[in-house]
């Protein structure tokens, strides 16, 4: 893949650019397994190899989230990023328009304009870093599986509020699958994508996410994979690892909007309608705790309109206090942590537990390796790297634990 923005230097978003893509592959497996191999090992314990192949991705258009800033003027908005040549603290605002990414899925290439045209017909400002003048930061767009359309105007205040909910209803005819569009106040000068205030302008309150044949919803300030293909990779190997085991009930740590919750819960598309639910036995109970009220929200709405929120149940809570527990262990603990990992505290309380399965899908091998360190009484079964973010140095790992 080659992008004219990375060759004059104008963006350095994708560091890999021009690599090919099989040495992109073979050079992070290579670097994971330095850092896991010494800790993990290499060998699991039927005498095979622990690692799997790695999961490719499309090298173009698989990113269905756009974080874009806002720059140059209403008549004239750029979208895309600030430009990196300038110097931080002496930056003039102007941007590098980036809505020709080639690694967006097309149906977001495709909202790129109609937004453009939105914040012309509507006079939004956009936000200058260097003078802090300016209303308009971010737009941010998520695109579903089905191509429904979730917008985000990530604004200063709501002076120019009023403008743009004039301008939605010209939005949602210009794009019909927009089904979620909302304003966000970040009203701070910081380097942030969002504020915690959230006002809905119109559509849904969720959109509705369909992986694996699980209707997973998700709220503006949600968490979700920016690889549709590979997060529905991602959830169906765990579910494929787990199933080999007899476990019958999940803890899902760190679990967002309940991705690999439902995987593991062994929902299937015939857990509702006229199939009626699975048979008894093969039905999963899972416990899922998160940070994000809107994540949880969003969770709590899928149990429900699949009929499953008797065993599949979300809370709001850290995961590393697990203040709010559950009385009974689970046979399994499935943990999705930030880069920082899941630390010494979490990874003591699994490892004094006796909990039998641990998956652990990590977006950095160093913090996994250290938390491995903290889990002495684990054995690694299955390893598998999935390319969750080609063109970088990003990647996933998922690892299946058992007890020794």
């Amino acid at each position: 893949m080659r992008c004219p923005h990375f060759d004059a230097g104008a963006c350095r978003s994708c560091p890999l650019m021009g690599v090919p893509y099989a040495e992109q592959l073979a050079t992070k497996q290579a670097g994971v397994r330095a850092l896991l191999d010494p800790v993990a090992g290499t060998t699991a314990p039927d005498g095979s190899g622990l690692w799997d192949e790695p999961v490719p991705s499309a090298e173009s258009g698989f990113r269905n989230k756009a974080k874009m800033v806002v720059t140059g003027s209403a008549e004239a908005p750029r979208l895309g990023i600030l430009d990196p040549r300038q110097h931080p603290k002496h930056h003039d605002g102007t941007g590098v328009d980036l809505r020709d990414c080639g690694l967006y899925e097309p149906a977001l290439g495709a909202a790129f304009p109609v937004v453009a045209e939105v914040i012309t017909a509507s006079g939004l400002i956009p936000y200058n870093v260097g003078t802090r003048t300016g209303e308009l930061k971010h737009v941010i767009l998520t695109l579903s599986p089905a191509g429904g359309l979730m917008i985000r105007f990530v604004l200063r205040s709501t002076d120019q509020l009023p403008a743009l909910r004039a301008a939605v209803p010209a939005l949602r005819r210009a794009l019909p699958r927009a089904e979620v569009i909302t304003a966000n106040l970040l009203p701070e000068h910081r380097a942030l994508l969002e504020g915690p205030e959230e006002i809905h302008l119109a559509g849904a309150t969720t959109l509705r996410m369909p992986l694996n044949g699980i209707p997973l919803n998700l709220r503006p300030q949600g968490f979700f994979q920016t690889n549709t293909a590979l997060a529905a990779a991602l959830y169906a190997l765990a579910a494929e690892w787990l199933d080999a085991t007899t476990a019958t009930s999940v803890w899902d740590l760190y679990c967002g909007v309940g991705g690999f919750g439902f995987q593991l819960a062994q929902v299937r598309a015939h857990d509702v309608g006229p199939a009626g639910p699975l048979p008894p036995g093969t039905e999963r109970s899972v416990w899922g705790l998160e940070t994000s009220p809107d994540a949880v929200a969003a969770a709590q709405v899928t149990a429900r309109e699949l009929g499953v929120d008797d065993r599949v149940r979300f809370a709001v809570g850290d995961a590393t206090v697990l203040g709010e527990a559950p009385a009974d262990l689970p046979d399994a603990v499935v943990v999705n942590p930030p880069r920082r990992g899941i630390g010494a505290d979490l990874a003591g309380w699994i490892e004094g537990s006796g909990i039998r399965h641990v998956l652990y899908s990590s977006c950095n091998a160093a913090t996994l390796a250290r938390d491995l360190e903290h889990l002495p009484g684990y054995r690694p079964v299955r390893a598998r790297l999935l390319d969750m973010f080609p063109q970088t140095e990003h990647y996933e790992v998922l690892m299946l634990l058992e007890r020794r």
